[in-house]
């Protein structure tokens, strides 16, 4: 179901005492954080009982209400439908609109690289030994040595938007599966494979996006990059944010007894059609339109073109537009025998390997240098995706350090006019690529070789005299905190791993080892408590998908957005009832909000058949958690807080 946003956001500031009550507002990862003037205007029961808010909770002089994975957008919305400021004074407010945009899109790329960054890291240190192997002359054709190796370091960035979709599906709440679904299309082999023989006809035949049309569907032309869709990042994720829209629209319209295998089946079709057809060729045209732009410039100025590409080559790639100048490069190799369009981006990789060499120096902090040293070691070979995805972008100042240092590399390069003799390793071993045919080492080389040393002592100058800067691991931008209330790094981490669950009922908390079934109280089923209900209503304890609802409507499983698997029993022994006293308000696959109804029960009729109606409420998967905190209060009303599960 739709989640109004909106709605929620005006239902919370109306209850909170309204905009005026409000200090200020500052959100983490699953709740917001209400800084209030008299927090006794605020209505704590109906909050802890409105649908969308799992509880409320009070602690250092902070008002908080627990939203969930869904908090950034009850956050915007509250900004948006009033005058609240949030973290921002109000004469900032403006400034940090403009860059909202940006903002969001690198928050974005980063918290869907965030999951993998390690193991990308770790094959980017591989390829760079592929690419020391590669100095030494071997290559797939002469070494099995080299091939599996390269098999090993590349192949995870060859499927590469596959990787994506697995963490694109959780930013953007689509199923997982059906995303995989999408992006194996993407980088189907046959796919790439259709781009050869004789093309059919070519379309804007003579201009800058001239593209030979090899196969059509349904009388659309097929339009495919050099190379197909492997190793890239905006198709993939384009194609599922555009597959959750899909995905959520045809479950709104399609019947639920068929619900379950029509909708993946539709969001397939239709979003994977599209990628192919429409996205994949927009990128294809971008990357034209940037080949032409850059190759006017090179024409006024090699210095300025050189500063340009150098500077920006990182975001080109980001983007996958540098495949509108790769394509001209690789053109004056053949016809010619060097270019100098491939050696101005060489600079890109020394300002990332710079600023990645100041910041693990200065910066003690454990995730920092976890991440940080291996990208600096991927960097030096040339492969800088771990440290851009992984720190350079969340901190934002230092990516633009890396793009300012490599702008004044290519610069450097072009004003020189240093080309590049054959495609070759990468990074410190691309070096070889500057040494003519006939061996010898030109001023062309040392040139090349002073600009790398250039860029990396100036990236690294500038960041070492900069703040020391820290992984943002929220949402939103830490680093623009109020003085006197603050969110250190560590509370964000423990916050973001904290999954916090309400009371699903009205009663009284019953330990689990006092329930009158072995299987519940030897805790066999999970860690939890026990509820005895005054009030034959069970609700959602949080925003959760329904895992499982027994036909007999005695039991009901629901996994959290953090995949926390919450298992509710009616009474004991209730399934014998065979459904007669229950009613079930939600089916599987739903996807519920905090405070929203899942069954009625009649205690009375439970009790007249000679049913203990004590209800445990267990954690099911607690083996994949920490820890579990549980409440000490006796009486509880649905929506109070219940028990913190630690992951």
């Amino acid at each position: 179901m739709a989640k109004d946003y909106k709605k929620l956001a005006k239902d919370i500031i109306e209850h909170i005492g309204g905009e005026s009550n409000v200090a200020q507002l500052q959100y983490c990862m699953t709740r917001l954080r209400f800084y209030l003037k008299d927090e006794s205007k605020a209505d704590t029961e109906y909050l802890k009982n409105l649908s969308g808010i799992v509880t409320v909770m009070k602690a250092s002089g902070q008002y908080q209400v627990v939203i969930g994975s869904d908090v950034g957008e009850v956050y915007e919305a509250i900004l948006n439908v009033s005058n609240i400021n949030g973290e921002q004074t109000s004469n900032t407010n403006k400034q940090n609109g403009q860059k909202k945009l940006l903002n969001n899109f690198i928050d974005l790329i980063s918290s869907i690289f965030q999951p993998f960054i390690l193991v990308l890291s770790a094959t980017g240190m591989i390829k760079g030994l592929v690419a020391l192997l590669g100095v030494f002359g071997l290559d797939e054709a002469n070494s099995g040595f080299y091939a599996v190796l390269n098999a090993v370091g590349d192949g995870f960035f060859q499927f590469l938007p596959v990787i994506i979709a697995l963490t694109a599906a959780k930013k953007f709440r689509m199923n997982v599966y059906t995303a995989l679904a999408i992006a194996f299309a993407l980088v189907y082999p046959s796919l790439s494979d259709m781009a050869e023989g004789t093309p059919l006809y070519t379309l804007f035949e003579g201009t800058q996006f001239s593209a030979d049309v090899f196969t059509t569907f349904l009388g659309i032309p097929v339009l495919l990059p050099p190379g197909g869709y492997y190793a890239t990042v905006i198709p993939a994720i384009l194609a599922i944010w555009l597959g959750a829209k899909v995905e959520k629209g045809f479950k709104k319209i399609i019947p639920s007894v068929v619900n379950s295998f029509l909708t993946p089946f539709f969001t397939v079709l239709v979003t994977a059609t599209l990628a192919i057809l429409v996205i994949g060729p927009i990128a294809t045209w971008g990357s034209d339109l940037i080949g032409l732009i850059f190759m006017a410039i090179y024409k006024i100025s090699p210095t300025i073109f050189g500063a340009l590409i150098g500077g920006l080559w990182q975001l080109l790639v980001m983007f996958g537009l540098h495949w509108g100048l790769a394509p001209i490069g690789i053109l004056q190799l053949t016809e010619q025998g060097f270019t100098p369009i491939l050696s101005n981006s060489g600079s890109a990789s020394f300002g990332v390997l710079g600023v990645l060499l100041a910041i693990i120096i200065k910066n003690k902090d454990k995730n920092v240098r976890n991440i940080g040293i291996p990208a600096t070691i991927a960097s030096v070979f040339g492969v800088t995706e771990p440290g851009i995805y992984g720190l350079l972008l969340p901190m934002k100042k230092p990516f633009i350090i890396a793009l300012i240092s490599s702008a004044i590399g290519g610069a450097y390069t072009g004003f020189f006019d240093v080309v590049v003799y054959r495609i070759g390793g990468l990074g410190v071993f691309s070096i070889t690529n500057y040494i003519t045919d006939s061996g010898q080492l030109t001023m062309n080389f040392w040139h090349r070789v002073i600009s790398f040393i250039l860029v990396t002592v100036i990236a690294f100058a500038i960041q070492m005299f900069m703040k020391t800067p820290q992984l943002d691991s929220s949402v939103d931008s830490i680093e623009k905190k109020n003085k006197n209330q603050t969110l250190n790094n560590a509370e964000l981490e423990k916050s973001r791993k904290q999954d916090i669950i309400a009371s699903p009922l009205n009663g009284e908390v019953k330990n689990l080892s006092e329930v009158n079934d072995k299987v519940f109280s030897s805790g066999s089923m999970g860690k939890g408590i026990a509820i005895v209900p005054k009030k034959g209503i069970v609700y959602a304890p949080t925003n959760a998908t329904i895992r499982m609802v027994f036909k007999t409507g005695h039991a009901i499983g629901l996994t959290t957005e953090l995949g926390t698997e919450i298992l509710i029993h009616i009474g004991l022994d209730t399934v014998e009832l065979k459904g007669e006293g229950f009613e079930k308000l939600v089916q599987e696959g739903d996807e519920v909000l905090a405070g929203q109804p899942l069954i009625i029960f009649e205690i009375d009729k439970l009790q007249q058949k000679g049913y203990e109606i004590d209800i445990p409420i267990v954690i099911s998967n607690i083996s994949e958690s920490s820890d579990i905190f549980i409440t000490d209060e006796k009486q509880l009303e649905h929506g109070d807080y219940l028990f913190t599960v630690v992951k």
